[in-house]
């Protein structure tokens, strides 16, 4: 049998070295930005049935190639934010005007109703779906929508 001492002395190493794992996992672990941080993928909830969006399908040369911009929405050129559609495009109505006018000017929202989520969504993708040269992607709801 093993003394007290050796089991006591087990532990003690056991956290140890627990505590060091933990300290060296936060500090050689990669940061993530903003700037770098690209969801793999993304499940959209509607009343029509779940949406899985795949960015890698979407980005990369073997998928459809496209860059951030051709679906992201920036307020200027040369700003690199990717904000999500769904911190503008909501309920559809244009009463918190000021979270517009945080990336738009006065003038480029007044008469103009803001799009609901889900209309945002069905004209950027269904519209570069139908367009798309190579390959088109899904059009019909039931490519996309899973209940």
């Amino acid at each position: 049998m093993t003394s007290k001492n050796e089991i006591q002395t087990a532990y003690r190493l056991a956290i140890i070295l627990f505590i060091v794992g933990v300290v060296c996992y936060t500090a050689v672990s990669a940061k993530v930005t903003e700037k770098t941080f690209e969801p793999v993928r993304i499940m959209f909830k509607s009343d029509a049935g779940k949406v899985l969006f795949t960015h890698k399908v979407h980005t990369s040369d073997s998928g459809y190639g496209l860059a951030c911009v051709d679906c992201h929405h920036h307020p200027e050129e040369d700003e690199i934010d990717t904000s999500a559609c769904g911190d503008c495009h909501q309920s559809g109505d244009t009463a918190d005007l000021e979270s517009c006018l945080e990336c738009h000017e006065a003038d480029e929202i007044e008469d103009t109703e803001m799009l609901k989520k889900a209309d945002a969504f069905h004209g950027q993708c269904i519209t570069c779906h139908q367009d798309f040269e190579t390959e088109a992607g899904p059009v019909e709801c039931a490519d996309c929508h899973v209940m």
